[in-house]
């Protein structure tokens, strides 16, 4: 099976909610299922933003699961999927192909290809992931707020002392276990080594 197909069969099992069908397909449609993670950090090729999703679902799925306290009764398969696989969408659309010449082993000069961002719809970045699920399917609150905040201190917004974010992190579970999840696909399963 490839990526979008272990993407696919996730989503269809975990997320059954009015509207899903119609967000499946919008992303089928979107370059989600080729589209790098990042320009330059984590999986930054093609289809590293499935596979990223891919990883973060699992990851969040084996913290629900084993962390010390019951989570698995409190927060649902139906959450972790929405969170793990959605979280990124704000990706869609983002990154382009440019080109810059490189020097090569021999000595001389290629043009090589390297993505950029080109953002289409400038929103923010969990934020904008929130509002483009919303579009389709309505969202719990905790749902909202662990991919609001999933970036965690990496978020723009935390420049004056993350206080809303923290907030966030005391309130709802599911958000601080979203940005673990997304901090241990990114920095444990992606990188190159």
């Amino acid at each position: 099976m490839s990526y979008k197909d272990d993407f696919i069969a996730i989503y269809e099992q975990n997320i059954r909610r009015e509207g899903s069908a119609a967000l499946l397909d919008y992303l089928k449609k979107s370059d989600f299922f080729t589209a790098p993670a990042s320009s330059r950090f984590h999986l930054a090729e093609e289809s590293g933003l499935v596979r990223h999703s891919l990883n973060v679902y699992f990851r969040l799925k084996e913290l629900v699961e084993n962390e010390a306290k019951p989570w698995a009764e409190k927060i649902g398969d139906e959450s972790v999927a929405i969170c793990g696989l959605l979280h990124d969408v704000c990706k869609i659309s983002m990154y382009k192909i440019d080109y810059r010449n490189q020097k090569q082993a021999d000595g001389s000069w290629a043009q090589v290809p390297y993505y950029t961002i080109d953002d289409a719809l400038p929103y923010g970045h969990g934020e904008k992931s929130v509002y483009i699920i919303n579009g389709f399917m309505r969202l719990t609150r905790e749902e909202a707020i662990a991919i609001n905040w999933h970036m965690g201190s990496f978020d723009e917004r935390n420049s004056h002392g993350g206080k809303v974010m923290a907030a966030a992190y005391e309130k709802y579970p599911l958000a601080v276990l979203t940005h673990a999840a997304d901090l241990m696909a990114s920095y444990l399963d992606e990188v190159n080594r």
